[in-house]
């Protein structure tokens, strides 16, 4: 079983989506981009993880990370 990351409140999932929104990428084509490194996600999945009610997995969370050119310090500030 994924290890999945627990998120405190909603700011890991606010986090992502303000990065998200700051590169002008939409959720159909950040699913997309994840989809192509063969990482399970749907768009209705990412809407959960962005609204914190739904814990994102590790792999989910390093290719969000890797697509939005980030870092996790930034992801969980």
């Amino acid at each position: 079983m994924e290890q999945k990351v627990k998120q405190d409140g909603i700011c890991l999932g606010q986090n992502i989506r303000q990065i998200r929104k700051e590169k002008n990428i939409g959720q159909t084509e950040l699913v997309a981009l994840m989809q192509l490194r063969n990482v399970q996600i749907t768009r209705e999945t990412l809407v959960k993880i962005e609204r914190g009610v739904q814990h994102i997995k590790a792999t989910q969370l390093k290719a969000i990370k890797e697509i939005l050119d980030t870092s996790y310090d930034e992801i969980f500030k």
